[in-house]
């Protein structure tokens, strides 16, 4: 599975002070300890007052990390500065476009002029999110219509379901893997799948996150999923994703995890996986799997009940 480090992000105050501030210091940490992904993604927002953020933050991140790099931000003319400016864009992921053919035309385009890869997110203004996993399919048959016109192999494109988080709306945690399923059925080649993995346990307590991002990626990781926008820091996750790719389990609690692979990948049932009632972990992890297979209604003390 490929990896997408989400930690350089304005939605991070310090982050965002950082680039204001050009704080070179703060972004190079924050670049070395992504190691593990295979883009590093550079998180900007809108960037209106700062013209030039991108090729700073590609400078500051290049002293420390030849890491390929994810281009994030709703400014098309940073998008095409950040690809003029780097001396391999075909290996650089644009961070995203929608199903708006304001954004979905002219982010075509580009990718198609300078042969990088794009995130497509299954949602427009007027609609939001779909709720159900087949109108996200046609929010993607919609894209990739634009995107295969524009002359873009679907091998450089990577559909987003766009994950909700499960202490909000608990059965859109299905809908997204559903919809995962259905983007790797539905097209010839196939297309990429990506998620941003932290969003299914955006605010659910923080000692519950990295459990629930685990066994959320887990789930996905079997029913196609191709990559995912993670933790760089989270080592537990990533060495998680590595014993999934290589199917090499440390100790039962891993077994559990390859189960729980297995079980989305065979459309198989959550209650024929057996695990050790008195093993903490194993319970952890099987009640997390019940709350977002949404066989338990969730709370943020689930783990208690």
């Amino acid at each position: 599975m490929k990896l997408i480090g989400e930690n350089i992000h304005i939605i991070s105050k310090r982050t965002r002070t950082a680039i204001e501030e050009k704080d070179k210091d703060y972004i190079r940490n924050l670049a070395k300890k992504q190691t593990d992904v295979d883009w590093i993604d550079l998180n900007i927002g809108p960037a209106r007052k700062q013209q030039g953020t991108m090729r700073w933050l590609i400078d500051t991140v290049r002293e420390v990390s030849d890491k390929p790099l994810s281009f994030d931000t709703t400014n098309l003319d940073e998008i095409k500065s950040a690809l003029q400016y780097v001396s391999t864009p075909q290996k650089s992921l644009i961070n995203s476009t929608n199903a708006d053919d304001e954004r979905l035309n002219p982010l075509s385009d580009i990718t198609a002029e300078y042969g990088c890869s794009l995130i497509a997110l299954t949602m427009d203004n007027k609609s939001g999110i779909p709720k159900e996993a087949d109108l996200r399919l046609e929010m993607a048959c919609k894209i990739i219509e634009k995107t295969t016109e524009a002359g873009i192999d679907n091998t450089k494109i990577f559909i987003d379901p766009l994950v909700l988080p499960v202490c909000v709306d608990q059965s859109q945690a299905l809908e997204s893997l559903n919809a995962i399923r259905m983007f790797k059925e539905a097209f010839d080649p196939q297309v990429n799948t990506t998620i941003g993995l932290s969003n299914i346990s955006n605010g659910s307590p923080k000692e519950l996150r990295p459990l629930i991002n685990r066994v959320y990626l887990t789930m996905a990781s079997g029913c196609g999923l191709d990559s995912a926008i993670v933790d760089a820091c989270d080592e537990e996750l990533i060495r998680t994703v590595k014993m999934l790719d290589s199917s090499s389990p440390q100790n039962s609690s891993d077994e559990l995890l390859l189960n729980i692979q297995n079980m989305m990948l065979n459309f198989d049932e959550l209650e024929n996986i057996s695990y050790d009632k008195t093993n903490d972990d194993e319970v952890r992890i099987f009640k997390t799997a019940e709350i977002l297979m949404n066989k338990h209604i969730y709370s943020h003390n689930y783990l208690d009940v």
